[in-house]
């Protein structure tokens, strides 16, 4: 291609971007934060990664500096940029937007500015060379206050053609004009669940994180270490704070262990966990948080316990038992537990969707946890096309709720990693020229509006975000920085959209907890009510887990579908562990010897606590065959086994299917745990049995007899026997054993120890335990005080 037609190429583009473009920048897509890339035509990728002077007034020089890159596959030949004086001043918003749409060079760029080279000489292909160029207003020709495209690109030999452009934004700024916009931003601490349900079997109940990656984050710098001494530089900062979080580097403060990879539904052990090597930096991260949030102005905002992803819940767990009421402790936790840790006051009751994004599913559930404040991303409640400015971010959406509505083109800006100096410094421009020209579209009407990030906030994106917000509220300069409550309050502007939209955004749907993972975490709270049931300290479960289940519908797992599952993974395990840890133990098949016997059966309790509220019940398939006595009442210490007898009366040789499952008791009685099923195989009936029905068959054949006799001598003196039936009626016989009567309990044996887990015996020695070894004295302590951990 030639160059008159490639320059003819570039002209129709950029008109084609003119003509297609959105005149209204706050509904358009999330801010683009890269530069062109590179393509056969224009081959040299250009970069800008700082403005001496983001912003500029009279009389000032700007340095620009940057990079050039040959993506091309030929040599670029005395290559050098060149800095474009700004064709016009962008007044608006959609023609900020336009801008930033560019691909290739176009003549809307403006034109070059002589006397502003900078040489590169020969670019081979891949080489890259930095460049530096310097530039005065008064060159640039600004003299009218407001928002100015500056643009670099880079040449080759014959001058004629850019190769290659950058595009970033120069506000002007001469004197205060109109009032200040108030901008509202938040700062987000928050991090993926670390703390599990256990915790180690001591007095204190040392904490046991999932991993120790918290710890590296702590350090000062670390991501968290990072924000928080950004953010303290802040004036008037909104910081959102996880409350789960707080507890977490709270419990690592102290000492704490952490589970080793492959152990999340065991037991906390020593030998399954390792020492926490956060102490130190988690101390000194929380003074330091402490001392932020209580200055320049701060607020802090709580989010629910553990942030719960509402809307997760409002698609795929509405309406599962218990959700509600989990939600709102979540709520009432959270405001508590960040008052208790950050010692200020602190703003709860404000609900923050993942990614602010809302329908009306997620602000119904919301309302349910108690939360009447909204964070809402522009996105999902764009204003109208028609509306020429930006309006307040408060809106009332009905049923008592407000939605502080951010603006979607600054936290845009906002919501990746921008991880190098070009991207920080494209974002940066960006909202400076963004937020003056929202200033300048009514001078009298001053603005509130809400800033958004990413929650997972990165350091890169926070040093970006502070130094805009730095920028922007220098002296004489037009934004206000102020707390989400004074948004909040604001005047709701009625030209602006409350509507809220009955759909959620389809690609989002894939990230969200399904239905069988929230049913998952809610199926927990049945078989932890069972387990606290039986627990003499129920306290010591109650507590951990409950957070733990909260935990496991966090926000923070959106995109981390593997760690989430295993965190949910882990917390059943470890119910499942404690529960099954009070058992009967298995048994096949036993003897019975004797028509009339004693049943052992044996329960074990391999938890460190006590256990009561159960009772044992041995059942059997064929009552008519063999019967047994009444349910045992179960009270275990810890780590022990105790063997049952129940007394047993057999009818009839042969095998016999018998049940042993342990009940609770109270008026809402449920089997717990698995039943045991084993076969008492009945031997020794026969003797005794034929003995009964042979006396019989004699004593019926000497009634006969004797009947007979008496009849014929009745029947010679010519008497009438009235009752020919009455000699085979059955005398009576001494009653039996009494079945009703319940069964007793026999001696311990020694902790873990199997020995009569199902067994029998005669009459004489029946139920004595085998192998019986009494504690040693160390195994003596207080086992009441230990975790709920499963002793193998």
């Amino acid at each position: 291609m030639g160059r008159a037609a490639r320059r003819l190429a570039a002209v129709l583009a950029g008109g084609t971007v003119l003509l297609s473009a959105a005149p209204y920048a706050t509904a358009a897509a999330p801010a683009r934060t890269g530069f062109p890339a590179a393509s056969p035509d224009y081959p040299a990728t250009v970069q800008i990664d700082s403005l001496s002077a983001p912003v500029a007034g009279d009389n000032a020089t700007v340095t620009v500096t940057g990079r050039v890159t040959n993506a091309g596959s030929s040599t670029v030949k005395a290559a050098h940029v060149v800095l474009r004086s700004p064709k016009e001043e962008l007044d608006t918003r959609s023609a900020i937007n336009l801008v930033a749409g560019r691909t290739g060079p176009t003549g809307k760029d403006g034109t070059v500015l002589a006397g502003h080279k900078a040489d590169l000489g020969d670019l081979a292909p891949g080489q890259s060379r930095a460049y530096t160029l310097q530039v005065s207003t008064a060159d640039l020709g600004l003299r009218t206050a407001g928002v100015y495209e500056l643009a670099v690109d880079v040449r080759d030999a014959d001058e004629d053609h850019p190769l290659g452009i950058a595009r970033t934004f120069l506000p002007f700024n001469t004197a205060p004009s109109g009032k200040q916009t108030r901008i509202a931003t938040l700062w987000p601490i928050t991090h993926a669940p670390e703390l599990v349900a256990q915790t180690m079997p001591d007095n204190d109940q040392m904490p046991v994180l999932r991993d120790d990656s918290l710890a590296t984050e702590l350090a000062p710098d670390g991501r968290l270490g990072k924000l928080v001494s950004i953010g303290q530089t802040l004036p008037n900062l909104t910081w959102v704070v996880d409350p789960d979080l707080l507890d977490t580097v709270y419990a690592m403060t102290k000492p704490y262990r952490v589970q080793k990879p492959g152990t999340a539904g065991e037991s906390a052990k020593d030998e399954n966990t390792v020492a926490g090597t956060g102490q130190n930096v988690a101390a000194a991260w929380l003074a330091q948080l402490r001392t932020a949030v209580a200055a320049n102005g701060s607020q802090v905002v709580a989010l629910p316990y553990a942030d719960p992803d509402l809307a997760s819940i409002a698609h795929n767990g509405n309406g599962l038992a218990g959700m509600d009421t989990a939600l709102r402790k979540a709520s009432t936790a959270g405001k508590v537990t960040a008052e208790g840790r950050l010692s200020v006051d602190v703003s709860g009751n404000v609900a923050w969707p993942f990614l602010g994004r809302l329908d009306q599913a997620t602000a119904g559930v919301a309302r349910t946890a108690g939360e009447d404040l909204l964070l809402v991303n522009g996105s999902s409640m764009p204003e109208s096309r028609s509306l020429s400015y930006t309006p307040n971010a408060v809106r009332p959406i009905g049923n008592g709720q407000t939605a502080v509505v951010a603006d979607p083109v600054l936290s845009s800006l906002f919501s990746g990693d921008l991880d190098s100096d070009q991207a920080q410094s494209l974002a940066q421009q960006r909202f400076l020229a963004e937020t003056m020209t929202i200033t300048q579209q009514r001078p009298d009407d001053q603005r509130s509006l809400l800033v958004m990030p990413s929650r997972t906030l990165t350091v890169g994106t926070a040093e970006a975000l502070a130094d805009a917000l730095h920028a922007a509220a220098q002296p004489n300069g037009w934004v206000a920085p102020t707390r989400l409550d004074a948004v909040a309050t604001a005047a709701a502007d009625p030209e602006a959209n409350g509507s809220v939209p009955g759909d959620y955004p389809g690609e989002l749907r894939g990230s969200e907890l399904s239905s069988a993972a929230l049913g998952s975490v809610m199926g927990v709270q049945t078989g932890l009510d069972q387990l606290l049931q039986i627990l003499t300290q129920p306290q010591r479960v109650r507590g951990p887990f409950n957070a733990a289940m909260v935990r496991s519908m966090s926000t923070q797992w959106r995109d981390h579908a593997e760690a989430s599952a295993a965190y949910r993974n882990g917390v059943r395990s470890y119910l499942d562990n404690l529960t099954t840890a009070v058992k009967v133990p298995a048994k096949s098949s036993i003897t019975l010897p004797g028509d009339n016997a004693i049943l052992l059966v044996s329960v074990k309790n391999d938890l460190n606590q006590a256990v009561g509220n159960l009772e044992l019940r041995v059942t059997s398939a064929q009552v008519n065959r063999l019967n047994v006595g009444q349910p045992a009442t179960v009270v275990l210490d810890g780590t022990t086994s105790r063997t049952f007898r129940f007394p047993a009366e057999a009818q009839v040789n042969g095998p016999v299917q018998m049940t042993a499952q342990l009940w609770t008791t109270g008026p809402n009685a449920q089997p717990y745990g698995q039943a045991v099923s084993f076969t008492v195989e009945v031997t020794s009936v026969a003797s005794g049995v034929m003995y009964v029905i042979g006396g019989g068959v004699v004593l019926m054949a000497l009634a006969g007899v004797r009947f007979s006799l008496q009849r014929k001598k009745r029947s010679a003196a010519g008497e009438v026997d009235l009752d020919p039936e009455r000699l085979l009626e059955p005398e009576d016989t001494e009653a039996g054993a009494d079945d009703s009567a319940p069964a007793d309990g026999t001696a311990e044996t020694a902790p873990g120890s199997a020995a009569g887990a199902v067994g029998a015996a005669g009459p004489e020695g029946a139920g004595e335990p085998s192998d019986s070894t009494p504690e040693s004295a160390s195994d003596a302590r207080d086992r009441a005080t230990g975790d709920e951990k499963v002793g193998h």
